[in-house]
């Protein structure tokens, strides 16, 4: 696996693992709890070093899972979670990143998470109620204590990045990022290579869409988020196929899956980007791996960025849209 740089110094592999999908958003999961410790665990196995989680995955049942998987391996792994979210009742119902309730969210993750540091602590969502410098102030206070290492912003505007860096050096910006989904070569890039900071690009598969495994016909169970999605509805899946099928045709060209080519487009766009990708085979945490072999030419990256300017239907319904900082 190589091996890329997040900030200033936090290396790490160049494919990372996101663990989400193994508590939520993605119905039933096809596995016990001790089959998804043997994946988690096999992931640094394979090389993939950063493991991401979130305290509002499950919520808190992630992190659990996180800890107990890969405590006999804590210093093999880089662990990412995050902060930002008023979480009552176990459901999301707003935004809280105010100092004290970042440092009890820190005290709490470390506990589930069995270890005495987070590697890279992200805002999850930007709270317009706390100035980011308030934000960034108390994660470097978390630093200098030991308890963080990293300090990381997740759907962040270019101004609000540049104001939290001002206080606290940002190792890592966390948004969607993918094929079919451009949005961060909208500034966000820019501003990411001007200041040395990382890019993390989550559901870097379009959540499973650019894998060839959906169409038109694909149903999902209940509890899937992608039921919800404005681009998975059926007359946009059907719309978006003429993409995923150019990638699979590179991907029989390359000897590669249309995962791996989708992966390597995203390598390519900047060395210093690392995409998280999410599931719940071993298998695939092998096929992701492996997309750092796969390198595409100037022309077909070309090709691949016209087919993407076309896609249609939003990433996020409009209540979802509104928590994303602008």
């Amino acid at each position: 696996m190589h091996t890329r740089t997040l900030g200033q110094n936090l290396e790490v592999s160049a494919i990372g693992f996101g663990a989400m999908g193994m508590s939520q958003f993605y119905g039933p999961n096809p596995g016990s709890r001790e089959d998804m410790i043997a994946v988690l665990r096999s992931a640094p196995e394979l090389g993939v070093t950063l493991i991401d989680t979130a305290e509002v995955y499950g919520p808190y049942d992630n992190e659990e899972l996180v800890g107990e998987a890969l405590e006999p391996l804590r210093d093999d792994v880089v662990i990412a979670t995050k902060f930002g979210w008023d979480i009552q009742g176990g459901q999301m119902v707003g935004l809280d990143s105010r100092p004290e309730q970042i440092r009890r969210v820190a005290e709490a993750s470390l506990r589930r998470l069995r270890t005495d540091r987070i590697d890279l602590f992200y805002q999850h969502r930007v709270d317009p109620a706390v100035p980011i410098e308030d934000v960034a102030g108390t994660v470097r206070e978390l630093i200098a204590e030991g308890k963080v290492g990293h300090f990381g912003l997740s759907e962040a505007s270019p101004a609000t990045i540049r104001r939290a860096h001002a206080v606290q050096p940002v190792t890592a910006v966390q948004s969607e990022y993918s094929l079919w989904t451009r949005n961060p070569e909208q500034g966000v890039l820019a501003v990411l290579e001007e200041l040395g900071i990382g890019f993390v690009p989550f559901s870097p598969l379009g959540r499973g869409f650019l894998t060839g495994t959906v169409d038109a016909s694909t149903q999902y169970a209940e509890g899937d988020s992608r039921l919800s999605s404005p681009r998975f509805a059926e007359e946009n899946r059907a719309a978006n196929a003429a993409l995923v099928q150019r990638v699979a045709e590179l991907a029989r060209d390359h000897d590669a899956t249309p995962g791996q080519v989708a992966l390597a487009w995203l390598l390519a766009q900047r060395s210093w980007i690392v995409p998280i990708p999410g599931t719940r085979r071993t298998a695939r945490i092998a096929e992701n791996a492996a997309a750092t072999t796969v390198a595409l030419s100037a022309d077909e990256r070309r090709l691949l960025d016209d087919l993407a300017s076309q896609v249609q239907g939003e990433r996020y319904t409009a209540a979802q849209a509104a928590w994303v900082d602008r």
